[in-house]
């Protein structure tokens, strides 16, 4: 199944969703994954391997971790060449003054965002939706 491509049919379809829980950063050498730790991120990089896994997965397992986010699933099904999508979702956090960290899954794509402000990030996000409708 193919995603949606219009930019202002994903805008107004996005229907931003937080994730309970908070997530972090951490990152270990290549193939070194700790029992008991299930990432919802994994991305391979030279210097080591970037896990997003559950703050209380990384306590656990006494992972040392950075920024602690909050995840939001924008629920429009977006195909992965679509244009612009992510530079107007980065474009309206920016203006609030919130960092975001993008991954693209096939079906959706997902915001981290600092845990603090996740609803915020949210409540901008529903508001860009409503504006592009």
């Amino acid at each position: 199944m193919t995603g949606e491509r219009d930019l202002r049919v994903l805008l107004h379809g996005m229907r931003p969703e937080l994730r309970p829980g908070r997530y972090v950063y951490a990152t270990l050498p290549a193939g070194e994954l700790p029992p008991g730790v299930t990432p919802v991120v994994t991305v391979s990089e030279r210097e080591g391997t970037t896990l997003v896994v559950p703050e209380a997965q990384a306590v656990a397992a006494g992972l040392p971790y950075g920024f602690v986010a909050g995840w939001i699933t924008l629920r429009v099904h977006s195909a992965l060449d679509a244009v612009g999508l992510t530079a107007a979702v980065s474009l309206a956090l920016t203006d609030a003054g919130i960092s975001c960290n993008v991954v693209a899954g096939y079906h959706h794509d997902h915001l981290f965002v600092p845990h603090a402000r996740a609803a915020e990030a949210v409540r901008v996000l529903e508001a860009l939706a409503a504006e592009s409708g």
